[in-house]
């Protein structure tokens, strides 16, 4: 299928110049450099023995765990111990969504344990926080347990009861219909940004087309990557009750002190562009198909002493925030 329609101000932003200081640069994947897939096809990251041997079981195979949804809040401490997720994230709610867009900073983030990961993205989310959470995620990831490796990769999730039996990543189980013959789902994204050297930027783009109902996704201003059918959701086959963007990583607080997984740029925000990690033109979809900016921007973070966000916004980059930290350090044990 193709999207019977794409939302309203799509391309405006892109005719906003951008300062030369803060010009960013195209990306491709890695895989780019052997070929592409002919038409009517579309690349499919091949799962092999060693994959599935590093899963906890086959079933948990390209599954998040349970709770692994930042839940801004939320004053129950155990939540956050219990989970071991940790994030720095702006979200809105209080309205009906029908999509998200953003502008993501690429980095490669150190992960500290193969079990751990560390991944900037965004939610569109529906339902309670409880066994009946509809969630829809895109973004990049650093995932050695998932990919066997310390790269940037592309990625989606989705579930439609809060991580228990429904939904995986990427491909590994069905649900998301690819139609892009050009990108790969987990594949590596290359280049990525360099500390006070050249920034690089994905654009991704979730929203529900208006006539058939599925949520689509875009990957920069060219590729339209595949869809949701609305079937697999109870809550997101309306629409989305919060969006959020951010980021998360896993803390599983080796030798019983916080984790040193660095999130985003492994930088707090306040060192700002070249240093820390940005998401910038943030935007939801309304209910007549417009990409529109956010109302009352919320911000959350569980430590900011470990990870933090702070958010802004101007002419050329819209809504903004920078987010992310180095995870372990004096303040954060």
């Amino acid at each position: 299928m193709r999207p019977s329609y794409h939302p309203e101000g799509l391309y405006d932003e892109d005719k906003i110049a951008t300062g030369p200081k803060e010009r960013t640069n195209s990306i491709t994947q890695l895989w780019h450099m052997s070929g592409r897939c002919p038409e009517d096809t579309i690349p499919v990251r091949r799962t092999k023995k060693d994959d599935v041997l590093r899963a906890s079981s086959i079933k948990r195979y390209g599954k998040k765990k349970h709770k692994a949804i930042p839940k801004p809040r939320s004053t129950d401490p155990d939540l956050i111990n219990e989970s071991g997720h940790q994030h720095a994230i702006a979200y809105v709610e209080g309205d009906k969504y029908y999509g998200a867009k953003a502008t993501i900073n690429v980095w490669e983030p150190k992960v500290q344990q193969p079990n751990e990961f560390s991944l900037s993205q965004l939610w569109i989310l529906g339902g309670s926080f409880g066994e009946d959470l509809n969630s829809i995620e895109a973004g990049w990831q650093v995932s050695p347990d998932l990919y066997g490796d310390n790269n940037t990769r592309l990625f989606t999730y989705w579930t439609s009861d809060a991580y228990q039996a429904t939904g995986c990543y990427n491909l590994l189980c069905s649900g998301f219909i690819q139609v892009s013959s050009a990108i790969a789902m987990g594949a590596s994204i290359s280049p990525v940004s360099a500390y006070r050297n050249s920034q690089y930027d994905i654009s991704i783009l979730i929203w529900k087309d208006p006539k058939e109902g599925h949520w689509w996704m875009q990957f920069g201003n060219d590729y339209v990557l595949g869809y949701w059918p609305s079937f697999l959701f109870s809550y997101l086959g309306e629409s989305a009750s919060m969006v959020e963007w951010g980021g998360e990583v896993v803390n599983s607080q080796p030798d019983g002190k916080h984790t040193a997984t660095q999130m985003g740029s492994g930088r707090f925000p306040e060192e700002g562009f070249g240093k820390s990690s940005y998401f910038r033109n943030i935007q939801v979809v309304d209910s007549s198909n417009n990409l529109k900016s956010p109302k009352d921007l919320g911000t959350f973070t569980e430590q900011s002493n470990c990870y933090d966000v702070q958010t802004g916004s101007n002419e050329d980059w819209g809504h903004h925030f920078y987010f992310g930290g180095p995870g372990r350090n004096p303040n954060c044990q």
